[in-house]
């Protein structure tokens, strides 16, 4: 898989694990990699800290090296998603619908047991106590396309007429840290990000918003990636709840089913336009060397 492609996805990171985090995980004979690209909803060391054990058993079970990346905010991983820069992703139900058409991802897992849902945050000691309450406020979001955190909580906003000042600020956990400091009277996250929360800033909110539930996050494949390893790739993923709980747990999960592209239809039956989801276009932002 010394591809072209790969070599791109080798450019266009901003951050890697580093190696005590779990980087790389286990060679095989002839040291092939595979870059696994993960959406960043927190920041970039605290996924590493997560990510890194779990890819590393990945490895072990599949023989495979897997290479954590991430990104230094949504918007530029959109961007390396564009470019088809990882060969595998663990990115946003709408990520995903848009992706999985503009540049060849195919998803072959997703948490199981779960529907994302969208939260709205607020202090604990503040008058904000619904959505209807937030009008003419500053809200913080990670960032336009964010799926639940920002799509499907702006909508609400919108559904209820209550018009926000939105403020992007890279990270679920800058939202959550945003409010809890009273920079901003509310934020949107969502419900694993909350519950993986620093325990000491979510006692300081709590939440006064839940959307309805949609299929979750996305693990996909690039096109690059061949049809016998892929499926080595998704047998182990399925597998790794029972081998390996501890660390399904450490990315804040239960378990992985197998995925059909038909399960994110719930995303593209929201009629969505493009322009309307925030996710940036390839080309407005460039994917990162380094």
């Amino acid at each position: 898989m010394k591809t072209l492609k790969a070599s791109i996805a080798a450019l266009c990171v901003a951050f890697t694990a580093p190696a005590e985090a779990g980087e790389i995980a286990g060679e095989t004979s002839d040291g092939e990699e595979v870059t696994f690209g993960i959406v960043p909803q927190q920041s970039a060391s605290r996924l590493a800290r997560m990510w890194g054990p779990f890819l590393a058993e990945l490895g072990q079970q599949t023989g495979t090296t897997f290479r954590f990346r991430t990104t230094k905010d949504i918007p530029t991983f959109e961007a390396c998603l564009a470019v088809g820069a990882f060969d595998l992703a663990y990115m946003n139900p709408m990520h995903y619908a848009i992706f999985s058409t503009e540049a060849s991802y195919r998803a072959i897992a997703h948490q199981k047991g779960k529907r994302l849902k969208g939260v709205m945050v607020a202090r604990v000691d503040s008058e904000f106590s619904e959505i209807a309450s937030l009008d003419g406020q500053n809200i913080a979001f990670p960032s336009p396309g964010a799926f639940g955190a920002s799509i499907l909580n702006r909508a609400s906003l919108q559904r209820v007429n209550v018009s926000v000042s939105p403020s992007y600020v890279k990270s679920h956990d800058s939202v959550y840290r945003a409010v809890a400091a009273g920079l901003m009277a509310a934020g949107g996250g969502v419900t694993r990000t909350w519950n993986a929360l620093d325990p000491d800033v979510r006692a300081q909110l709590r939440v006064i918003y839940e959307t309805e539930g949609f299929t979750p996050h996305a693990i996909a494949v690039h096109e690059g990636i061949a049809p016998d390893q892929t499926q080595q790739i998704q047998a182990a993923l399925l597998n790794m709840a029972t081998t390996h709980p501890e660390l399904v747990q450490g990315i804040g999960m239960a378990g992985f089913v197998a995925a059909n592209d038909a399960d994110w239809d719930d995303v593209r039956a929201l009629g969505m336009a493009r322009d309307e989801t925030g996710i940036k276009h390839d080309g407005e932002i460039a994917c990162p060397s380094g």
